[in-house]
């Protein structure tokens, strides 16, 4: 009984972890789809640092966390071509 009670402590703890994560990046990838880079920077960095978090805890793999963090520098600093 009492590990079920705990149980389901650590899925409401852990999904909320989950729904924080999940939210900052679809906020800052619509920030930066909008073009809004200078509002996204902090969004981003917010992401990052929950990421992290939630990587450490193991709510999301380490895995999981670096690509989503790759993916959303790459939208915020894209390649600038060199002009020949």
């Amino acid at each position: 009984m009492k590990d079920l009670r705990q149980a389901k402590k650590r899925q409401a703890h852990n999904l909320r972890i989950k729904t924080n994560v999940r939210q900052t990046y679809k906020q800052a990838q619509e920030l930066i789809k909008a073009g809004k880079i200078d509002e996204a920077k902090p969004v981003v960095m917010k992401f990052q640092k929950a990421a992290d978090k939630a990587a450490k805890v193991k709510v999301i793999s380490r895995n999981r966390a670096g690509r989503k963090k790759s993916i959303l520098m790459k939208k915020l600093n894209p390649k600038k071509t060199a002009s020949a």
